[in-house]
């Protein structure tokens, strides 16, 4: 009788921990898909000569930012992809996640640095430098934001789903 009381309770408290373990679990996915959802929306645009950028940026509730970004250079295909980072200050350290025209088997991934003044963005040109088969910005060197190609003003966002 007293085996059966112990297997009882173990069962109880192994069936009352799981129970906690999903509530846990829950908890965590619910905080993730918050810091998920943004808490501004911001879009840019840059233009030089015959090239155009189109930039929007979600900022999340963790800080972190997502986005797209959709580049028209001329006489080089489009670029589109996605933009990931946070802010440092007042500048933006992101990497660009991108495919080159309708070629969808190939992505590229660059970092970006962009410094913000006022409503503007501007990309800085830096030292690059890929070890491995990851290209990132040199830390020692430094990223020039004057006398640059690509200074982003804000515009309104349009939804192109409509």
């Amino acid at each position: 009788m007293r085996n059966l009381t112990l297997c009882c309770l173990l069962l109880a408290s192994i069936g009352f921990q799981s129970c906690k373990k999903n509530e846990n679990q829950k908890e965590v996915e619910d905080a993730k898909a918050d810091a998920e959802k943004p808490v501004n929306v911001q879009c840019y645009k840059a233009i030089y000569e015959n090239d155009t950028i189109d930039l929007k940026l979600n900022t999340l509730k963790n800080g972190k930012i997502t986005g797209d970004m959709v580049m028209k250079v001329a006489s080089a295909p489009e670029k589109t992809g996605e933009i990931k980072g946070e802010f440092h200050g007042d500048t933006l350290f992101a990497d660009y996640t991108f495919i080159v025209g309708a070629n969808k088997n190939t992505t590229f991934k660059n970092p970006m640095a962009f410094l913000k003044r006022e409503k503007q963005l501007i990309l800085g040109n830096g030292t690059m430098q890929t070890t491995m088969g990851v290209t990132y910005l040199v830390k020692d060197k430094p990223i020039y934001f004057d006398n640059v190609k690509y200074k982003f003003t804000t515009i309104d966002c349009v939804d192109k789903s409509k």
